[in-house]
């Protein structure tokens, strides 16, 4: 089955190609991303987007993750990524991250908040979850303004980064689809 396009008022979420390589390492290159998320590790590998790139379609194909590439409508300009790993049938972890120069417009919230109704309603699944280092608290308001229900706190090990994490929820219950 192949990937779908998902569209918000602003934004059109599609599958990731190599052509997508060159502003995904500029971006996830910056130290200020890397930061303020689990999986992007700095300095970022010279051959980092071509290489998590070329892992999204057998991934895809293999029920095991929905990697998306956030771009503008108006102009298809990419600010950043979306995904969700799909833990079982039922349950996946949402991750996200935008390009600095694209902060504070509300990509991340209407992003997320496209594909958790892809999760819930085409995926079938019942829960997502989310977790974000305690210190980014920008990433914490996207979660609760997109539906997420924070669960709690704890040290914890978030992708190659160990310390304060949240961890939130969203449920078919919670959703106000």
């Amino acid at each position: 089955m192949k990937q779908p396009h998902l569209e918000s008022e602003r934004l059109l979420l599609r599958p990731l190609t190599l052509n997508d390589a060159p502003d995904i390492q500029l971006m996830a290159s910056d130290k200020r991303v890397a930061e303020m998320t689990a999986n992007i590790p700095h300095p970022y590998p010279e051959t980092g987007a071509v290489d998590w790139i070329s892992q999204h379609g057998a991934n895809w194909q293999l029920g095991k993750q929905a990697s998306f590439a956030i771009t503008l409508k108006s102009s298809q300009e990419i600010v950043g990524c979306i995904g969700l790993v799909l833990e079982d049938a039922k349950q996946a972890e949402l991750g996200y991250w935008v390009g600095v120069n694209y902060w504070g417009n509300g990509y991340a919230t209407e992003a997320a908040k496209r594909i958790i109704k892809f999760g819930l309603n085409d995926l079938s699944l019942n829960k997502i979850l989310a977790c974000r280092l305690s210190r980014n608290p920008a990433s914490g308001k996207v979660l609760l303004k997109s539906g997420f229900t924070h669960c709690g706190t704890s040290e914890g090990s978030c992708g190659s980064k160990f310390e304060s994490l949240d961890y939130y929820e969203v449920t078919t219950k919670t959703s106000a689809n």
